[in-house]
């Protein structure tokens, strides 16, 4: 039980208003628009849109400017915005093949069936601070030239053209996808439950044990077959009409990881993969979703069990940053009763231990009481 603080609300509220105050900031300064943060802090916007499980730039800026920057916060506001939502239905599986592609490399292969695309990235930049940003200075356009579509498979269907790697897999027709925002997670997961899972993870939790992956916690050497970064189509079966009816374009990351499998009794040596998904442009978090997939296929490769990583139970447990939030933040709530119980205990114990190490002292109290 907890026990009750007076004077309690008269509190919150001037810390409501206090914590107002502090994100509005200096009033000097101009506020903060919400279509500077969606095109100029874009890559946090779809950090809340993919942890959040949301796609809504607009509603993901707004999260981040109440939350005053804390993303976590920003999170936590999309994901109860979310539960507010109707459902209409689900739409049909995006078509990654068919993204029309920003960005798109691959560690594998250095030519590929419609070239590797550099795109924005971080990847060559020096880590120097510009003092021409905080200037304001203008920023040139880009270069662009008229190029030809060109059909960009993906790299594993080259591995799979000899066999080398394991096959995509077949959904079977009777199968239900699950759905985590609605059904409470039970183990062990179908894989499509833990992607769900692993997509809407912490990123810093995740990337976490893909480092560990690769630093001999799992016994598992990645090759980055292919991460690609664009906008697909979502398309919606309506029961009234004879074809699928597009509902608009999202833009999302995926990255296909080819690992080293020797094979099994069940299967002869090739690669395997792991898979990552996300929302907006964020490589290092799927990168660190298709590391940890990998992982957490061991059992289902015959593989030993031997890593944080490749826990199922472990890791999806712990890699929801909203529930690990609430969790460790509830500490801060009025535990007084809990603590007098546990105060008591530990004086008692420390009596017992100082009668037992110095008994002519315990001794000499009883003969000056009596």
């Amino acid at each position: 039980m907890y026990v009750a603080v007076k004077g309690g609300e008269a509190a919150i509220a001037n810390a409501h208003s206090l914590l107002a105050d502090r994100r509005r900031g200096d009033r000097s300064v101009p506020a903060l628009r919400l279509d500077q943060i969606v095109e100029q802090l874009a890559l946090g916007v779809d950090r809340v849109m993919s942890e959040g499980s949301l796609y809504d730039r607009e509603l993901a800026a707004l999260a981040i400017v109440q939350a005053r920057g804390d993303m976590i916060e920003a999170i936590f506001l999309v994901r109860a915005y979310r539960t507010t939502l109707p459902r209409f239905g689900y739409s049909n599986p995006i078509d990654t093949g068919a993204m029309l592609v920003e960005r798109r490399v691959s560690a594998t292969y250095k030519d590929l069936p419609g070239g590797q695309l550099l795109g924005p990235t971080f990847d060559y930049t020096h880590r120097l601070l510009d003092p021409e940003l905080a200037a304001g200075a203008d920023v040139a356009e880009p270069l662009q030239r008229e190029t030809e579509a060109q059909a960009m498979p993906r790299v594993s269907a080259i591995l799979a053209r000899e066999g080398l790697i394991e096959p995509d897999g077949e959904m079977p027709q009777d199968h239900i996808p699950g759905d985590i925002t609605r059904e409470p997670l039970e183990f062990p997961m179908a894989r499509d439950v833990r992607l769900q899972a692993l997509s809407r993870g912490d990123e810093g939790f995740l990337l976490a044990l893909g480092y560990s992956t690769q630093r001999g916690y799992a016994r598992n050497h990645p090759f980055v077959g292919e991460v690609r970064i664009g906008e697909v189509e979502l398309e919606l079966d309506v029961p009234e009409l004879p074809f699928a009816v597009p509902l608009g374009k999202v833009r999302v990351t995926e990255c296909q990881m080819v690992n080293q499998f020797k094979g099994s009794a069940k299967a002869p040596p090739q690669f395997t993969r792991g898979y990552g998904l996300v929302f907006g442009q964020s490589e290092r978090k799927a990168m660190a979703m298709a590391l940890c997939d990998r992982a957490l296929r061991a059992t289902e490769l015959g593989e030993d069990v031997v890593a944080a990583a490749q826990d199922e139970e472990f890791v999806i447990s712990h890699s929801d940053n909203v529930q690990a939030t609430g969790f460790v933040e509830h500490l801060k709530l009025p535990h007084y009763v809990d603590f007098q119980a546990e105060l008591d205990l530990v004086r008692r114990m420390r009596a017992e231990y100082e009668a037992r190490e110095n008994p002519d002292v315990l001794e000499d109290k009883k003969e000056a009481a009596e």
